[in-house]
């Protein structure tokens, strides 16, 4: 009896057999899928260039302040470019572009491509040259200058003038303050990592010519005082055969965005003065705009460098500190480090005013 039942189950065990190990199959076929496509593609960086300008665009603080008094300003913004001025910690060998010293200013919209496509094209063709690459080979140009956005864009310059092949992805960010270039890294790193096997070129720079401000407004005669003439471009990569030569790899890349704040939306502001002329305004609340999103940033950052060990004490000091008060929270080393990267390096300047 025991035997007809043996025999007569064998089927349901040959059944149930051969679905077990399809299971295991699947499963583990699954598992290999999700680690692969779950795994981040590495990003590169290969090289960047900074510009350096001409002797010839030089200017000392002598001459700035001559061409401040030649050109007739009021009085009150003269002394108050000076104060700031000599609080900015600027040397003698910043740079502006030629045409803002003259006297009277001229602005014209050519005069604002020369600046932006002089420093462009020279920090590209240093990168190209120092790393012998062919300008065919980028896949991927992005370009940033937050307040010069002309028609054709400055990503479409580089191309035609680098003759870059055609099925090139390009653009051009406008518009984003001083994070223009963090969010270039961040549009480059998406972009890579769906376009593996890929390099990216991105430039970066500012155009002080049109945003020059020739009127009596304190907050926006600051932009005179603090920005210069300069810009950088970096190659970034997502093949796998640029590890051995790369200089970084990008790890973490983390952005606050405080747009739907009102006082983070108008601390830095593009306007018309009572006169109807542009300018560039800077809020006083700028610095507790910048520390809440450091610290916005810090807090998400230190999960991302802190090891395991110092986040499990990290969370449990906030759970001993909810419970009893006095409890000093245990804040890691890592965090207390990155406290320090971001601080804004005109702080001691808009805290005069």
């Amino acid at each position: 009896m025991t035997l007809r039942l043996i025999i007569s189950s064998l089927p349901n065990l040959i059944i149930w057999n051969t679905l077990h190990h399809f299971l295991m199959v699947v499963v583990v076929g699954l598992v290999v899928l999700y680690l692969k496509y779950k795994r981040k593609v590495p990003i590169y960086l290969l090289d960047f260039a900074s510009y350096k300008p001409p002797n010839s665009y030089r200017l000392p603080k002598s001459m700035f302040l001559e061409a401040v008094f030649l050109n007739n300003l009021d009085p009150a913004s003269i002394a108050f470019q000076i104060k700031i001025l000599e609080k900015s910690g600027f040397s003698e060998e910043i740079c502006i572009p030629p045409s803002l010293p003259r006297v009277p200013i001229r602005k014209s919209l050519p005069l604002a491509v020369e600046e932006v496509v002089t420093v462009i094209f020279s920090v590209v063709s240093d990168l190209f040259k120092k790393n012998s690459i062919n300008p065919k080979a980028i896949d991927i140009v992005i370009s940033n200058a937050s307040m010069f956005c002309p028609t054709p864009s400055l990503s479409s310059m580089i191309v035609i003038k680098f003759r870059i092949r055609s099925n090139v992805m390009s653009f051009h960010l406008s518009g984003m303050g001083c994070s223009a270039g963090i969010i270039s890294v961040g549009l480059a790193k998406d972009l890579l990592r769906v376009h593996c096997n890929s390099l990216a070129l991105i430039a970066s720079t500012e155009s002080l010519h049109l945003n020059w401000y020739t009127g009596k407004n304190p907050p926006m005669l600051l932009t005179n005082c603090l920005f210069r003439m300069g810009g950088a471009a970096i190659l970034l990569s997502s093949r796998k055969g640029d590890k051995s030569k790369a200089k970084y790899e990008l790890q973490h890349l983390v952005r606050t965005n405080k747009a739907q704040d009102d006082v983070s939306h108008a601390c830095v502001y593009q306007d018309v003065d009572s006169e109807n002329k542009v300018g560039v305004s800077i809020s006083k609340g700028i610095l507790h705009v910048a520390g809440a999103a450091l610290k916005a940033n810090i807090v998400a950052l230190g999960p991302l460098v802190s090891p395991f060990r110092e986040q499990l004490r990290y969370g449990f000091s906030i759970l001993c500190h909810k419970m009893w008060p006095n409890y000093t929270m245990h804040v890691t080393l890592k965090i207390q480090q990155l406290s320090h990267l971001s601080n804004y390096p005109y702080k001691s300047t808009l805290l005069v005013e």
